[in-house]
């Protein structure tokens, strides 16, 4: 049975008859130059195998050497996520067999992770908390990629493949939740918000660029179902390298919808990996999951164990920035917004994104304006998040700087933002190559002015009657004869003037 094909379970039914129990692994690619165990460069889109050397593929007689920045970046991440920081924590080699993995082993870390037992406190869209306790966040590389060439794009059907080592190598932490029970219905939007505020942690924490468009960072859902009142956890299956917010969302939801059919029908789930398919929203099996014991895991003999000085650890600690959240509360309060308004900044990502927009020098009213009415209708119609969208706040504030300064109108100052969205350039360079700037030379105005009046006889009687509202009709036709470009106060100002 495919995915597409797959029987689904009323989502009312399955709340209904089954406890969902959830397991989140998030992938985060750190910020380092380098990679983890070699001094390869890290950069985003080079030509395939450009960026690799004989560690990170893994010829004989390669030894790794850990990065120590992106040690620093682990343990910055596990202290802001409330975890304890182990004494000494060692590197493991995870032995499998996968072709984008050159060495046929990962160096990782098992059973001694450098971060555990911490927590992650998540405000769901009603406001309330949900506390996400956190097993591990330890380190390990990433793999390459490989690139399915024919079929579906999956290794299955494919006529060949092709094998790219550059991200092989690349440092990564692993954060690794504790099951999460007592969910229910909302346990999908829990995983949202979960993602949610872990991507704008490590944002903050500057340790990654958090691109889950680029793979910077990923989640692997595992879900589970158990019957209303039994007390052992079902079998799970784990939905891989899910690469959007929206994505973690419907994938939890399809997950539980699929299994309680299955379920409810006799049959067995099977303890396996899931591909998610961006385009309906359904999953589909991938390999058969494999145990802890499966992988063989033990100790890297080449590189000695981690042993954080504690002078460090503080050290480290002490440099942690104010915590998103934090930052929130008392941005909220400066505002002056009620809870209301700051929880649907927050539901629609638009939190940060105004404050950097503030930062760069608009005004706060604005800027919550543009993100949250104009833009977020463009990222809707663009079908990605608000963050995801190419512009920056600092585009934005250039844009809103222009409107104050009586350059743009805002029809305009819209033209301008879609421009730079459509990769054209930056705002006052868009400006520029497009002739948009207000016209502010009242004789180009009087002539479209005296052109309306002279074919609106009429309006202008009514005009002259003392109906001032009347002249809207030949504002308007100003503002179309010189494509957007007038004040509208000023024409409204020259056509009472006119009529007078």
């Amino acid at each position: 049975m495919t995915a597409a094909a797959a029987d689904l379970m009323d989502y009312d039914q399955v709340i209904a008859e089954f406890d969902p129990v959830m397991g989140l692994e998030v992938h985060v690619e750190l910020g380092t130059a380098t990679k983890m165990f070699c001094g390869c460069p890290t950069a985003f889109g080079a030509d395939p195998n450009t960026q690799v050397c004989p560690v990170c593929i893994g010829l004989p007689g390669s030894l790794p050497v850990a990065n120590a920045k992106a040690i620093e970046y682990a343990i910055r991440i596990g202290l802001a996520l409330n975890c304890s920081i182990r004494p000494s924590s060692v590197f493991a080699r995870k032995n499998y067999f996968y072709p984008d993995q050159p060495k046929n082993y990962q160096i990782s870390q098992y059973d001694e992770p450098t971060s555990y037992d911490g927590y992650l406190d998540v405000v769901l869209s009603d406001g309330t908390t949900w506390r996400v306790d956190i097993e591990r966040a330890h380190m390990e590389e990433d793999t390459g990629k490989s690139l399915h060439i024919g079929g579906a794009g999956r290794i299955h059907g494919a006529d060949h493949s092709l094998l790219d080592y550059n991200r092989a190598g690349v440092p990564l932490v692993e954060i690794v939740t504790k099951p999460i029970v007592g969910a229910g219905e909302r346990a999908p939007e829990v995983a949202r918000a979960y993602v949610t505020a872990l991507r704008d942690l490590l944002k903050a924490l500057d340790v990654s660029d958090v691109r889950m468009d680029q793979g910077s960072l990923r989640c692997d859902a595992n879900v589970s179902l158990m019957p209303k009142g039994a007390s052992e956890f079902g079998t799970r299956t784990e939905t891989k390298n899910v690469n959007s917010l929206k994505s973690v969302e419907v994938a939890v939801t399809y997950e539980m919808r699929r299994q309680a059919a299955i379920l409810a029908a006799g049959g067995e789930i099977i303890q396996e990996t899931r591909h998610y398919h961006e385009t309906d929203g359904t999953t589909s099996p991938g390999r058969h999951k494999e145990t802890a014991e499966d992988y063989r895991y033990f100790p890297e003999p080449d590189l000695p164990p981690v042993q954080p000085d504690p002078a460090w650890i503080e050290e480290i600690r002490a440099t942690l920035p104010e915590l998103p959240w934090v930052r929130r509360a008392r941005i909220q309060e400066e505002w002056g917004v009620s809870d209301e308004v700051m929880r649907d900044l927050v539901n629609v990502g638009a939190v940060d994104l105004i404050i950097a927009t503030v930062d760069a020098g608009a005004a706060p009213e604005a800027a919550r304006g543009w993100w949250v009415s104009f833009l977020a209708q463009q990222a809707n119609s663009r079908e990605v998040e608000l963050a995801d969208l190419p512009i920056t706040p600092a585009q934005v504030a250039t844009v809103i700087g222009l409107v104050d300064a009586g350059k743009l109108t805002n029809k305009l100052a819209q033209q301008v933002v879609v421009a730079v969205l459509d990769g054209e350039g930056e705002p006052e360079q868009i400006v520029a190559d497009r002739g948009l700037e207000v016209v502010r030379d009242d004789s180009a105005l009087q002539k479209a002015i005296d052109e309306a009046l002279a074919n609106n006889p009429d309006i202008v009687e009514k005009i002259r009657g003392g109906k001032v509202k009347a002249a809207g009709k030949i504002v308007g036709d100003v503002m179309k004869a010189t494509r957007g470009q007038a004040d509208p106060a000023r024409v409204q100002e020259l056509v009472l003037a006119a009529c007078q």
